[in-house]
């Protein structure tokens, strides 16, 4: 059993940042990938970046230079620090965990960018 917890989103202004975090629990094993996806209304989720247990790292073109994404494989934990947020950057932030073939969802923290 796995179990991801996002924390950290809000309400920020166009310009600003935020960070977000996502705590891991149960059978997680050495050789996994996490990742954060987003969910805008009326819009499908979509990958916003990507890493694996080897820091091999995948951004969306749309993120890329705006977000980091980073891990603490000790703590179990992820984070997606988010600078120069948009408008368009509004939506629901999941954290995935993909190990062995089986995807594990968190439940979702929303990030709202005011313009």
């Amino acid at each position: 059993q796995v179990q991801l917890v996002e924390s950290g989103g809000g309400l920020v202004q166009a310009g600003g940042s935020l960070r977000l975090s996502c705590a891991a629990s149960g059978s997680i094993f050495r050789i996994n990938t996490m990742a954060w996806y987003r969910q805008a209304p009326g819009k499908q989720r979509e990958l916003v970046a990507r890493q694996n247990s080897g820091d091999v790292t995948t951004y969306a073109d749309s993120v890329k230079g705006r977000f980091t994404i980073s891990r603490d494989n000790a703590k179990n934990m992820m984070y997606l620090q988010m600078n120069s947020l948009k408008a368009e950057d509004t939506a629901v932030y999941y954290c995935n965990l993909n190990q062995y073939g089986t995807a594990h969802w968190g439940q979702g923290t929303q990030v709202t960018v005011s313009s």
